[in-house]
């Protein structure tokens, strides 16, 4: 998809992406080298698919890619970057359990998955577009959500 701008984006339909926390610690993805800014971290996220909203998508690309058990994730809020004719949405979500489940990449589309503390995440290399929201204010960084 061409978006307003004149960029290339993944999913004719928009993208979403889960950014799920536990206590002080969000749920990051290395992503395979061949994927888009590979060999960085983001959250798990993937193509909307035309008939499903940006919470519905972002759960299931996580599930998809993660394992989690999405009946243990509490959505509550949604930040959209709009891009003209296309947006990324992220979902933002708690996961309910008493600890942090030890969790494999399920789908090829990352080589590890870690539960990364919040005040921890802006030194790994992040994907950029994850990276320029994390430094936002609708990231909350660990604090506010």
């Amino acid at each position: 998809m061409v978006c307003d701008a004149g960029h290339r984006h993944w999913g004719r339909f928009g993208a979403a992406g889960l950014l799920l926390r536990h206590g002080g610690s969000v749920l990051l993805a290395h992503r395979v080298w061949w994927s888009h800014h590979g060999e960085t971290w983001g959250i798990p996220d993937g193509a909307r698919n035309s008939d499903e909203t940006a919470r519905q998508a972002a759960l299931r690309e996580a599930v998809e890619e993660t394992g989690v058990d999405p009946a243990r994730v509490r959505l509550t809020d949604e930040t959209v970057d709009d891009h003209g004719g296309w947006s990324y949405v992220t979902v933002h979500g708690r996961l309910e359990t008493e600890s942090a489940p030890a969790l494999e990449p399920c789908d090829g589309e990352a080589t590890e998955l870690r539960w990364t503390p919040a005040d921890a995440v802006s030194d790994l290399p992040l994907h950029p577009g994850f990276a320029q929201f994390w430094a936002g204010p609708d990231a909350g960084n660990g604090a506010r959500r």
